[in-house]
């Protein structure tokens, strides 16, 4: 289960980023005096970084580490395909200053647009404050990115409908940034509402990359074992190896998807993404529903305990940070928490700083007994 952007303190290699003393569960819980998640710190949340509210437990009931990024970057999609086991060396493209004139002239030639709104970075809530009503005006999309390797295009849904959203979106993808313009992600952000009261809707779509090898879902249907998507990890990994998959749009609808399909599930892996925390609170900087979120997640975790039998093992982890009281309002370059329970196992010892999100999909892979040559080190022998 990947929690978007729940972060643990800056990588040694932050600085690079502009991320320099980040830390995204430190930061939140000092902002709100303090956060209270029992479920998370009997598991031993705190026994991985001071986290104020969260106190280290004497017999934490979860094994429990941090894990590095080793691949360049701090996408999404970089942090979820290294977590399937897949590192990459070179960074996707970003774009500070906005889309070149021969791309964006492309991407007018390739979707019949016939022009477009911004072009740089920005934040999402913001941008359609404030060129909403031209967009309404003129039916031409808003198109803009951020410090992440994205290309997004919002669109009001009664202007350009979803379909015809997505249509533009996909073909950006395919057509458009490609080659040395290939962004990890096209993003497709619609809105409703009228001037000055615009807001986001929950149907965003993201339109990524083909992995350029095969990740742990793809190592797993080869082997015929089943595999379920939640939240948007459809998107992330290009729907490949997945043989079912949920396109969730909450916390609260994920976390109920989880437990149903955990319930049921005799034999596979199920992975989640829970995006609230990123989409709704780390990138708008509002450290008080970011706390919110963490607590409403923590109280709705024992029912996704209750799932897990003997011999069953949930990882909880995320794919970056994203700082809530950092000035920037992108991702952030940071350590990611590992707790890993045991079904059948009331206790559990630390696993240390691992070098990497790949040990996640390298002991999936020995969880299932499948030798394999994704990177990454397993931990399997650790917690059994």
């Amino acid at each position: 289960m990947v929690l978007d952007g729940v972060g643990v303190g800056e990588l040694p290699d932050a600085g690079q980023y502009g991320d320099e003393g980040s830390n995204t569960l430190a930061h939140t819980a000092e902002a709100v005096g303090g956060l209270h998640l029992p479920v998370l710190g009997a598991l031993g949340l705190g026994n991985i970084a001071e986290i104020r509210g969260v106190a280290a437990a004497g017999k934490p009931k979860a094994f429990f580490g941090r894990m590095a990024e080793k691949s360049r970057g701090k996408d999404s999609t970089t942090g979820h395909w290294e977590l399937g086991g897949l590192v990459l060396e070179h960074e996707f493209p970003t774009y500070p200053k906005g889309f070149p004139p021969d791309l964006m002239n492309r991407f007018l030639l390739i979707t019949g647009c016939t022009g477009f709104l911004g072009n740089r970075t920005a934040s999402g809530t913001a941008i359609i404050q404030e060129l909403g009503t031209e967009h309404v005006r003129t039916g031409q999309p808003i198109v803009y990115t951020s410090a992440d390797s994205v290309f997004q295009i919002a669109a009001h849904e009664e202007i350009i409908p979803l379909e015809q959203l997505y249509r533009i979106c996909r073909q950006t993808r395919d057509e458009v940034c490609t080659g040395a313009a290939s962004v990890g992600r096209v993003i497709a952000r619609p809105f409703v509402g009228t001037d000055g009261a615009y807001v986001r809707t929950t149907n965003r779509k993201d339109f990524s990359l083909d992995p350029p090898a095969d990740t742990l879902l793809d190592l797993l249907a080869s082997h015929r074992i089943e595999t379920v998507g939640v939240g948007k990890i459809d998107d992330l990994f290009a729907n490949r190896g997945l043989a079912r998959s949920r396109h969730t749009r909450t916390n609260a609808e994920g976390m109920d998807e989880l437990v149903a399909r955990s319930s049921e599930m005799r034999r596979g892996l199920i992975i989640a993404n829970l995006g609230d925390f990123d989409t709704l609170y780390g990138h708008r900087n509002d450290p008080k529903g970011f706390a919110a979120a963490l607590e409403s997640f923590d109280a709705m975790l024992p029912r996704l305990l209750e799932t897990v039998r003997t011999g069953d093992l949930l990882i909880l982890t995320a794919d970056h940070g994203n700082d809530p009281l950092t000035p920037s309002t992108d991702h952030s370059r940071e350590y990611v928490p590992l707790l890993c329970v045991v079904g059948g196992r009331e206790g559990g010892t630390t696993l240390g700083t691992r070098s990497t999100f790949a040990d996640v999909a390298a002991t999936a892979a020995d969880y299932f007994g499948i030798r394999n040559s994704l990177a990454g080190t397993s931990f399997l022998s650790q917690v059994r």
